[in-house]
């Protein structure tokens, strides 16, 4: 006598189906291009463009003290620099850090204010690879200042995306 075999139970049944569709829709996700998740010159510019909306950046005023080449990018030493009066009529109201090819191109936005008495931000950073990074400054009077650095980075951070 031959029998079928006794069917799953439903509860059993439905999650070895659920498993099935996990399983092949992270295949499907991890067949995709890596360069989804960074970002890209393009990005940092629409971000740079979001930033200062109709008005022009101009190169100048902003110091970025970076150093040229680093060995790991996941603690990347970073110190922007304006040059501003700092007085109530006249002081830097934010400073914007952005990348190139990070996952996302927004490092940090700091709103300052005339009682800050120096306009200057010291941060680390992680680097995903070699790239520029760009350091906008927004004035009191709604002028926008700029200032880039290139950067090498031997060892990448941000890798956990990227494959």
């Amino acid at each position: 006598m031959s029998a079928d075999p006794a069917p799953l139970p439903a509860g059993r049944r439905s999650f070895l189906i659920r498993s099935g569709q996990w399983a092949a829709g992270a295949a499907i996700v991890s067949l995709l291009p890596a360069s989804l998740g960074r970002a890209s010159p393009q990005a940092m510019q629409e971000l740079i463009r979001s930033i200062v909306g109709e008005a022009t950046l101009q190169p100048g005023k902003v110091r970025l003290d970076v150093p040229p080449l680093v060995e790991n990018g996941n603690t990347v030493p970073l110190t922007v620099s304006v040059d501003s009066a700092i007085t109530e009529a006249d002081h830097v109201k934010a400073i914007h850090i952005v990348n190139e090819k990070n996952p996302q191109p927004h490092v940090i936005s700091v709103t300052l204010g005339p009682r800050a008495g120096k306009a200057q931000l010291s941060i680390r950073i992680k680097l995903a690879d070699s790239q520029q990074v760009t350091a906008i400054a927004e004035m009191s009077n709604g002028s926008f200042w700029s200032g880039s650095a290139d950067v090498v980075v031997t060892l990448a951070a941000c890798v956990e995306d990227l494959k």
